[in-house]
């Protein structure tokens, strides 16, 4: 299973609406023993996040799931706003960011992560 974009996939994030900020949905199966690596992969990180401008709105463990496929369930759930696309590609591109994302990649079993957008109010 995947557990980090590749190249190709980031440079497209990247290239539409470069300057857009969003939240990044990050939807984490951990390997065996993989929370303890995890963790020290987000302490490590959290000085990337806020050089780059990025905010942890919110990390929690998952729970069972009400509504879901069997295999849907996630061990944990991130929210992170990103001040743009530009500056999560630079973050993810940092050498420094690079060497310590040795530490999620290793932890993971399975993940998701999908940026949003929010939803933008329509007169009515």
């Amino acid at each position: 299973m995947a557990v980090d974009p590749d190249k190709a996939v980031l440079q497209e994030l990247a290239r539409r609406n470069p300057g857009e900020p969003f939240v990044m949905l990050n939807l984490l199966r951990f390997a065996a023993d993989g929370r303890a690596s995890y963790e020290e992969y987000s302490r490590r990180a959290a000085a990337f996040l806020r050089q780059y401008g990025g905010e942890l709105l919110y990390a929690g463990d998952g729970n069972e799931a009400l509504v879901a496929e069997e295999g849907q369930a996630w061990d944990a759930v991130l929210l992170v706003r990103y001040p743009s696309r530009e500056a999560f590609s630079r973050m993810v591109t940092d050498p420094g960011y690079r060497e310590i994302s040795r530490l999620r990649s290793r932890a993971l079993a399975e993940a998701v992560l999908q940026p949003t957008t929010p939803w933008t109010r329509r007169a009515g």
